[in-house]
């Protein structure tokens, strides 16, 4: 078997912790994957992986040569691409994944000009807010809102998504507008449990640059964007929300912006690639329209 073929075996296997999860990941037999880690192993003299019946994972030389072959395998990927990238179109099969809410409000229905714009890019596209494994799910990306977990993952930062007050015109009629935190003892709101931790998150608002935050009384929590808004439309309470979530409706009249010089702080967006894969073309240009995308959307 070719040498670079037997590293990117190897770095699949490290990056599953298994041989049967690697190999469904690259389309082999279970043996053959064993087989081309025991190959390698011969070749270096050098011991490279732990077995136990449950679990794979690194000796120390594994480890060191692990990193080795990562650099290995994208200068041989670079190498390869330097000039069929230039005369060819990007092409191929994505599997990406977005939150709910992104995918289809924002990304869905503007897919189709980017599938026309790359007509040889196929997309398979994960809407969800659950937690991703890339490696394992075999997804070339993912796009995340908020604060990351220290992953391990390469990170590309492509802006903010902007948060608003919000509240419904029945429930201010009722409890009045609220102009400053000062006044949010007087009122009610709808929590927002994470759907992952389950933790409810407080009130929070940036103050001459320093977060703030507060808990608020509440009736109701909700854990999808879909029912925190509906709650909000109901008149059960001020939320906040991304602002291009709720742009219809503030266009509708159906929710009124409050506290605008009091809004929590901006939250990072964020597209997520495995720490082993080498980009592809394919990949690059769905980012650079992703990015350009998002922001155009929720600024």
């Amino acid at each position: 078997m070719d040498r670079i073929d037997l590293f990117r075996i190897f770095t699949r296997v490290v990056e599953c912790s298994s041989f049967t999860r690697a190999a469904a990941t690259l389309g082999m037999p279970r043996s053959s994957v064993s087989a081309a880690v025991i190959e390698l192993e011969d070749r270096l003299g050098a011991r490279l992986l732990h077995r136990t019946t449950r679990q794979v994972s690194p000796t120390q030389d594994g480890t060191a040569f692990y990193e080795r072959c990562l650099s290995l395998i994208a200068d041989v990927e670079e190498t390869e691409g330097l000039f069929r990238h230039a005369a060819s179109k990007p092409s191929g099969r994505l599997k990406i994944d977005v939150p709910g809410r992104i995918g289809r409000l924002i990304v869905i229905p503007s897919l189709p000009a980017f599938l026309e714009q790359y007509p040889e890019i196929t997309v398979e596209l994960g809407v969800t807010d659950r937690a991703v494994n890339l490696i394992e799910d075999s997804v070339d990306c993912v796009l995340r809102v908020g604060e990351l977990a220290d992953s391990g993952l390469i990170a590309r930062s492509i802006g903010q998504l902007p948060l608003i007050n919000v509240a419904s015109p029945t429930y201010l009629e009722r409890h009045g507008r609220p102009v400053t935190p000062d006044d949010l003892g007087d009122h009610w709101a709808v929590n927002y449990a994470s759907p992952s931790t389950g933790r409810v998150e407080e009130w929070e608002w940036l103050e001459k640059g320093v977060l703030m935050a507060r808990p608020m009384r509440s009736r109701v929590t909700a854990n999808s964007a879909e029912a925190y808004i509906a709650c909000c439309l109901a008149g059960l309470g001020l939320i906040q929300i991304p602002a291009y979530d709720v742009r219809p409706q503030l266009e509708a009249g159906e929710l009124v912006e409050v506290m605008p010089g009091y809004r929590a702080e901006p939250m990072a967006m964020t597209i997520l690639y495995p720490t082993r894969q080498h980009l592809s073309r394919r990949l690059h240009v769905f980012a650079d329209w992703l990015e350009g995308l998002l922001r155009d959307a929720v600024g």
